[in-house]
Formats: structure tokens, C-alpha cells, sequence
């Protein structure tokens, strides 16, 4: 695969800027800065993505009485529904974990599974969410039970037009890893 010039010494740039950052003495000031690498995702062209500390963000909390949340239901598949308050920025897939709701998440939001699948139970909800990428949809396409408002847990943020908003979890999931999925030849 050709990597051009530019692309090249850009990832050693950020690499080194990288480098620098991890040999700096540790504080316990907050960091504010937020600083922007390089991914290889499985070969594809070069992606930007951000990489920051939470503690800036807890630190400009301070002054807050609380954190925006808004409100989310899960329903299981027995119909039991679960009503939780989830922080602004925060995946659907870690307000599930932190709330032991049972939504499996095997790649841990790296968009290489398809077991945190949900389905946004509203269309008016489901068309306020972001346009899914190809690579979610590359992983909704091997989701159980798949419906025209499902979506990755790990790819639908809290923001404060989503309040209300519910999402059911299907009966099954499958990963991959444990179900001996192999790829089609093309």
C-alpha cells in the first residue's frame, strides 16, 4: 500500500510529539490540552483521532453542581425497562456498564463487534443522532435481530437533544470471536 510523503511524516511527527508528551514528569494538575494522532484502523487512509484527559474536564466541573445529564430508558428483552441519568459526551454503551445494564460491548467501543447493538425505539430520536459511519455500519450489518433504527451502543453519544430518548436491547448478540464468524471470499 503506498503511504505518501506527507502521510509518513506526519505519523512520525505525531509520534514523536507523542513521545515527548509520555516522558513528561507526572503532575497532579489538570490537563487542559488535547492533542490529536494519528490511527491505522485495519489499513484504511489515514484518520485523526482526539485523545484527551478527563481530568480537564472534571476540573471545569468543579464549579458545577452537577454535570448535564440527560435521561435514557433501556428496555431488556423481557420489556423491563430501566430509566438512568447519563453525563453529556458519555457512550451509551459505558452509561450501561456503569449502570449494570446488560449490553455486552466486547471490543470495548473500538467498532470491532457488534454485540453493543441497540435500537433507538423513536425514529424522532434516531434521526437526531449523527449519520453512522461505514465502519459501524460494516458491524450493524452482523448485529442480531438488525432493524432500520438500530445503532452501536458505543457510537451513540449523550447530548442534550437526545433526553428521553429509549433504546431497546435486543434478545441476542453475536461476537464474532466467540461464534466463528468468518469473512466471505470476494
Amino acid at each position: 500500500m503506498y503511504i505518501s510523503k506527507f502521510s509518513k511524516q506526519f505519523s512520525q511527527l505525531a509520534a514523536r510529539a507523542l513521545g515527548s508528551q509520555l516522558k513528561a514528569p507526572l503532575t497532579s494538575a489538570p490537563r487542559t490540552s488535547c492533542a490529536y494522532l494519528p490511527r491505522n484502523h485495519d489499513f484504511f487512509p489515514l484518520q485523526h483521532g482526539a485523545f484527551f484527559s478527563t481530568t480537564a474536564a472534571n476540573a471545569s466541573e468543579e464549579g458545577n453542581e452537577e454535570k448535564q445529564k440527560i435521561s435514557v430508558t433501556f428496555v431488556d428483552k423481557d420489556g423491563e425497562e430501566q430509566n438512568i441519568k447519563v453525563p453529556l459526551g458519555t457512550s451509551m454503551l459505558e452509561a450501561a456498564h456503569e449502570n449494570d445494564i446488560e449490553l455486552e460491548g466486547a471490543c470495548e467501543g473500538s467498532l470491532a463487534c457488534s454485540t453493543c447493538h441497540v435500537i433507538v425505539m423513536d425514529m424522532e430520536y434516531y434521526n437526531k443522532l449523527e449519520e453512522p459511519t461505514d465502519e459501524e455500519n460494516d458491524m450493524l450489518d452482523l448485529a442480531f435481530g438488525l432493524t432500520e433504527t438500530s445503532r452501536l451502543g458505543c457510537q451513540v453519544i449523550a447530548k442534550p437533544e437526545l433526553d428521553g430518548i429509549r433504546l431497546a436491547i435486543p434478545a441476542a448478540s453475536r461476537n464474532m470471536a466467540v461464534d466463528g464468524y468468518k469473512p466471505k471470499p470476494h
